[in-house]
C-alpha cells in the first residue's frame, strides 16, 4: 500500500544541509594542508570544520593556556568576584617566575586591567601569577578552578597544571579544544575581548608589543594568542572577521615564528575567503510536500525545525547532492512536529548528512466511514 518515496532537489540547497551538523570536514582545495603538527579552522557561526589536521592529539599548549587564565578572570569579573580597578598583590612567586613577562615588582600591588593586559598583550607570566593567587589563592588551586572550567566547556581532552602553560608533561590540551575555548571566549565575553586587538602596552615604564603577528596585517585578524615550547613548538590561537563572518584558528608544533605568521595568515586568510554563509531555509519553510493518507488534507509540508545557516564551500558549490525520501502517502493523523522525512546530503569528498524533516502543519484523520470508502479505493 505505501513506498518508499526519493527525490532530488535541483536547488541550490543542496548545499544546505553541508553544515547542519556543524562538524563536517571539507578539504576539497588546494590549500588542504599544514606546515603545523595540529591545526583545526572553523567557521565560527555554523561551527563547519573547514580544516583539521591531529586535532585531537594532546599537546603542550605553551602561552596559549592564558586564554584559558583569561576565561576564568573573565568569569570573576562578570560574577562581581573582582572588577578592573581592584588592585591584587605581588608575591615573590609571580616576581621571581621565568619566562615573558610583565615585570611587575614584588610586594606592589597592580590593577587587575593592567594585568590583564599583562596576560593578553605582554604574555605575562608573573602576571598570571597574581591573577591566579588572587582569585584561587595558590596557582595549584586556581589550576583546579582552570579543569573545572575546561570541563563545563567540554574541554574533555585538557588538563591544566599552571596558570601560564608553563611546561609540564601533564598539562596539555588539543587544537580542538583550544577552538571550543576561543569561540566561548568571543561569545561570552564580547566586552573584554577588544583586549586581544591592542598591539601594545606599556607598564613600568617597559612598553611591549602584541606577539599575535595577524593583529598587524590587513585582513581582519583581531586575535587572539600566541605560544611557545621547545617541546611543542610554536603555536598560534587566531581570530578574524570579514564582512559579518568570523572563522577560528589554532595551529601548533611550528618551526619558529617566521613560519607561525605565515601559516597563520594562509589558513585565516583562506578560511575567510574560501566559504560564504547563507540562510537557506528558515524554520517552518518547506522543503518538501508529502503525501497523506486517511487525512482530512491529501498533503502536509516537510520543514526543519530550524532555521538553516550553513557554510558553503566556493569550490564545491556546485558538486553536492541532496534528497528528500519519506514513506508515500503518510497515513493520518500526523502531528506538527511529527519526523516524517529525511534530508540526506551527500558532500563530495566527504561525508552524507541525514537530517529529519517534520510535519509542518497537524492532518486529522477522515471519519469512519471516509475510511471505509479509501480503503476500499486501494482495495480496487
Amino acid at each position: 500500500m505505501f513506498s518508499y518515496f526519493a527525490r532530488s532537489l535541483s536547488f541550490f540547497a543542496v548545499l544546505a544541509v553541508v553544515l547542519i551538523a556543524g562538524l563536517t570536514s571539507v578539504q576539497a582545495s588546494p590549500y588542504n594542508h599544514s606546515a603545523a603538527k595540529q591545526a583545526i579552522l572553523i567557521d565560527f557561526e555554523t561551527g563547519m570544520i573547514l580544516f583539521e589536521k591531529n586535532a585531537d592529539e594532546k599537546m603542550p599548549t605553551s602561552s596559549m593556556s592564558k586564554v584559558m587564565t583569561m576565561y576564568a578572570v573573565f568569569e570573576a569579573l562578570r560574577d562581581g568576584r573582582i572588577t578592573l580597578d581592584a588592585t591584587l598583590p605581588v608575591s615573590e612567586k609571580a616576581w621571581r617566575k621565568g619566562g615573558s613577562k610583565m615585570f611587575v615588582e614584588v610586594g606592589k600591588r597592580v590593577a587587575v586591567e593592567d594585568l590583564i593586559r599583562g596576560v593578553i598583550i605582554q604574555s605575562g607570566n608573573d602576571a598570571t601569577i597574581v591573577l591566579a593567587e588572587g582569585l584561587s589563592g595558590t596557582e595549584d588551586s586556581f589550576a583546579d578552578l582552570l579543569n573545572t572550567t575546561a570541563q563545563r566547556l567540554g574541554m574533555d581532552d585538557s588538563h591544566f597544571m599552571n596558570a601560564s602553560g608553563w611546561p609540564d608533561p601533564n598539562h596539555y590540551s588539543t587544537a580542538r579544544d583550544l577552538a571550543k575555548l576561543a569561540k566561548a571566549l568571543i561569545v561570552n565575553f564580547p566586552e573584554y575581548y577588544h583586549y586581544y586587538s591592542e598591539k601594545e602596552f606599556t607598564y613600568n615604564n617597559i612598553k611591549q608589543r602584541n606577539r599575535n603577528p595577524l593583529i598587524y596585517r590587513d585582513m581582519g585578524a583581531d586575535g587572539i594568542k600566541t605560544g611557545h615550547t621547545e617541546v611543542g613548538g610554536y603555536g598560534l590561537m587566531a581570530s578574524g572577521e570579514r564582512d559579518g563572518r568570523r572563522v577560528l584558528l589554532v595551529v601548533n608544533g611550528l618551526e619558529d615564528e617566521k613560519a607561525r605568521a605565515q601559516e597563520g595568515a594562509r589558513l585565516l586568510e583562506w578560511g575567510l575567503k574560501g566559504f560564504e554563509n547563507l540562510t537557506l531555509f528558515q524554520s517552518g519553510e518547506t522543503v518538501e510536500v508529502a503525501d497523506v493518507a486517511m487525512g482530512k488534507q491529501e498533503t502536509v509540508p516537510m520543514v526543519l525545525e530550524d532555521d538553516l545557516l550553513v557554510t558553503l564551500p566556493v569550490t564545491l558549490k556546485n558538486d553536492l547532492d541532496v534528497s528528500v525520501s519519506y514513506k508515500t502517502p503518510l497515513v493520518a493523523p500526523v502531528q506538527a512536529g511529527d519526523e516524517v522525512g529525511t534530508l540526506t546530503v551527500k558532500i563530495p569528498r566527504g561525508e552524507t548528512l541525514e537530517i529529519p524533516l517534520v510535519a509542518g502543519d497537524d492532518v486529522p484523520e477522515i471519519g469512519l466511514f471516509k475510511k471505509i470508502f479509501v480503503k476500499l479505493k486501494y482495495l480496487i
